[in-house]
Order: C-alpha cells, then sequence, then structure tokens
C-alpha cells in the first residue's frame, strides 16, 4: 500500500461553528412585561387623591433681647511684663577630656585624601594621620581635637547631611 503524502493536500477549511437560534420567547415576554408596566404607570397617574393643604401662619414669638457682654478684665495683661523667671544654670564643669571625629579609614591615601576634600567643601578642616598596624599601613582622616563632644556631634551632623555617614566621635588618645 503506498503512502499518501499530506503536505501538497490543501489546509481544510474549518467549519464555522453553528449559530444559535434567536430567543424570540424570551423578547417577546420581555416586551409584553415593560408595556404592561407601561401601562399600569399611565393608568394610575391621575387617581391620586388632593388633599386640601392648610396653610398656618406662622408664629412670631418675642424673642428675648439678649444683655450686653460684659467688658472682659484679663489680669495676666498686665501682671506678666511685670514678672520675670530667673533659671538657675549649673556651672559648666571644665573638662580635660578633648574629642576627635574619626570619618574613615583607608589603605590608601589617595582615597583618605577624596574623604578629606568631601569634608573640606563643607567648611571642615580635616587631617590625614598614618597609622602603622599588625595588617599594613592605614590612613586615618580625623577632625578635631574638640573641647566638649557637642561641637563635635554638630559637624558630625553637618557631615551627615552630605551623604557621610561613617564619622564616629571619640575620646582624643592619639598623643
Amino acid at each position: 500500500m503506498a503512502h499518501k503524502d499530506y503536505i501538497s493536500r490543501g489546509r481544510s477549511a474549518k467549519t464555522p461553528p453553528p449559530k444559535a437560534p434567536v430567543p424570540w420567547l424570551r423578547i417577546i415576554v420581555t416586551l409584553a412585561l415593560i408595556m404592561a408596566f407601561a401601562y399600569f404607570l399611565w393608568s394610575i397617574r391621575n387617581s391620586a387623591e388632593e388633599k386640601p393643604e392648610i396653610i398656618q401662619m406662622p408664629k412670631t414669638e418675642q424673642q428675648e433681647v439678649l444683655p450686653e457682654l460684659p467688658q472682659e478684665e484679663w489680669q495676666f495683661v498686665e501682671t506678666l511684663p511685670q514678672q520675670t523667671v530667673e533659671v538657675e544654670l549649673p556651672e559648666e564643669v571644665e573638662s580635660d577630656v578633648r574629642w576627635l571625629m574619626q570619618c574613615g579609614s583607608f589603605r590608601s591615601s589617595d582615597q583618605a585624601e577624596q574623604m578629606r576634600a568631601k569634608i573640606a567643601f563643607q567648611g571642615l578642616e580635616s587631617q590625614i594621620r598614618p597609622s602603622e598596624g599588625s595588617n599594613g599601613r592605614w590612613y586615618r582622616v580625623i577632625l578635631g581635637p574638640y573641647e566638649r563632644k557637642r561641637a563635635a556631634e554638630r559637624d558630625r551632623h553637618a557631615i551627615q547631611r552630605t551623604g557621610i555617614t561613617t564619622c564616629q566621635v571619640w575620646n582624643w588618645n592619639l598623643d
């Protein structure tokens, strides 16, 4: 028996799906219901009983006359400028502790110089101090010495606003 070559044969046309019949019964029933509802509304349109409206005159009452507002007297307006508050501030103790801020520790001096330049753009002067450690030479970028920790923290926050978040405030022990 010889084999048939199906490639040369064209594609067969797909048969279109059968169309559903039009639901005439549903259409007729729906139209009949709509017409019946419209007739019902038309037939009851004038069948409402009319009630005579009783018009009452609004009663006008005599309004009570309010007494005049008394003049307000505020005592604090006169007494406040005469008063003073004394605040006792404790004397600041002079501390011999000095503070430094380290913003980075780098293997290469070029990276340390870049960090120093970023800090200099903020108007702060920093130093690069080389240090020898057990694992080689490090270049530390430091600011200070500061007499008070508050001054060091103020500069640290100024540097943080520029995106440098690696700065830490420590006691000064480099001497």
